[in-house]
């Protein structure tokens, strides 16, 4: 399956952070339309955080990204934050956001919360409103849980890392 012409301008945002705000620039792509550069970007962030940071060796370009949109969100013309959304029967049965990822220099800005509302509105828009399943990380289950998310599944090991399936609009 391959998306093709879906391209969400760059939509502008002010973050505050304290002291100051930060501009950030989001887009969402089908991959066909990523620069060279965004993909290399998006593929250096999701291996700095899931191999390096997260010490787990897996490999992460499992032939999915063709067929998924891409939200990502910059700062400066750095990638500060990153998720892959997959339409129903991709990777599962419903509609999917996964890769979900915030560069470990712009953690704690609330780019995390900012990215998953941006993608399940962007889920919505181009797949429809049926239900969104995340394979999430253990650790991170009430920060999904804010989002309207609902544990479905037994905790799970998946490349040693806790993880349970979840879903948002069941």
């Amino acid at each position: 399956m391959q998306i093709s012409n879906i391209y969400l301008n760059s939509s502008p945002t002010k973050l505050y952070c304290g002291y100051y705000y930060l501009n950030m620039n989001w887009h969402c792509k089908a991959f066909n339309d990523l620069s060279p550069l965004e993909l290399y970007k998006i593929l250096q962030l999701r291996s700095e955080v899931f191999v390096v940071e997260q010490n787990c060796i897996f490999l992460d370009m499992d032939n999915k990204d063709e067929g998924s949109l891409h939200c990502v969100g910059f700062i400066n013309g750095g990638l500060a934050a990153y998720a892959r959304l997959a339409p129903p029967g991709y990777i599962y049965t419903e509609i999917s956001i996964g890769r979900v990822v915030t560069s470990p220099r712009h953690r704690s800005k609330g780019l995390g919360k900012e990215l998953m509302q941006r993608s399940i509105e962007l889920c919505r828009q181009y797949f429809g409103n049926g239900p969104i399943k995340i394979g999430a990380q253990y650790y991170l289950l009430k920060f999904y849980a804010s989002l309207g998310f609902k544990v479905i599944s037994d905790i799970y090991l998946e490349d040693g890392i806790a993880h349970v399936h979840m879903v948002n609009g069941r």
